[in-house]
């Protein structure tokens, strides 16, 4: 049986890829920072995990209690937008969108890319187009942006050390979904997305350098 794990599936789209790695069979490890969201988790067949990504110890916790598993696909899918306005950013805000999106993936990917080594498998965060450097048109969502544009290189570092070994890792652009983040006037539903998300992975070949995608599979550059 393959394995997914979804880190941050207590709602929007890694809610999602949860249900539907279920529905097609797959063994579904969990992660969310709430313990309703945790049962709420295991009512679907996940084996959940509490993890609060911005808590070293609950990162290094998770580490111990995922030690030897092999994982087929890994999605980090844990982040948060931050301030809607792009005037002079408050330390707090900088630190709660830099500690979640970047900080949090510093942490855990060299954890994760070793169990997926073990399967040849993919490991995955979700990343923005906003975090393009090459096709960038806009400023608005500047922290959001240079925090994006901050994991994309956590995840080229990553795939420079554990490509060899094995690991494919992706950074995805989910599309512009209707969640509390993309708010409801967004283009596509978390079911579309997160189905886009999984069909492009199952596509994707094995790879040494790490790529970046859209949820549709159209290339986007660094």
């Amino acid at each position: 049986m393959a394995t997914v794990l979804v880190i941050g599936a207590s709602r929007g789209i890694g809610l999602e890829l949860v249900k539907q790695y279920r529905k097609d069979g797959w063994r579904v490890i969990a992660t969310a920072r709430k313990q309703e969201d945790c049962d709420a988790l295991a009512a679907l067949g996940a084996e959940p995990h509490k993890l609060d990504v911005n808590n070293v110890e609950a990162v290094a916790g998770i580490g111990w209690k995922m030690d030897g598993e092999e994982l087929d696909v890994a999605i980090l899918n844990a982040g948060v937008y931050g301030p809607r306005h792009d005037g002079f950013p408050t330390e707090a805000d900088f630190n709660s969108v830099m500690h979640t999106n970047v900080l949090a993936a510093m942490r855990l990917l060299p954890i994760l890319a070793p169990l997926v080594g073990a399967a040849q498998g993919k490991l995955a965060v979700l990343s923005s187009r906003m975090g393009s450097l090459s096709e960038r048109q806009s400023p608005q969502g500047s922290l959001y942006r240079a925090s994006k544009a901050a994991l994309n290189s956590v995840l080229i570092d990553t795939a420079l050390v554990h490509g060899k070994q094995g690991v494919t890792c992706v950074a995805f652009h989910p599309g512009w979904v209707q969640t509390d983040m993309g708010g409801a006037g967004a283009d596509i539903t978390v079911e579309q997305s997160a189905s886009g998300i999984r069909a492009t992975l199952a596509a994707l070949p094995a790879s040494e350098q790490a790529v970046y995608r859209a949820y549709d599979g159209t290339t986007i550059g660094w």
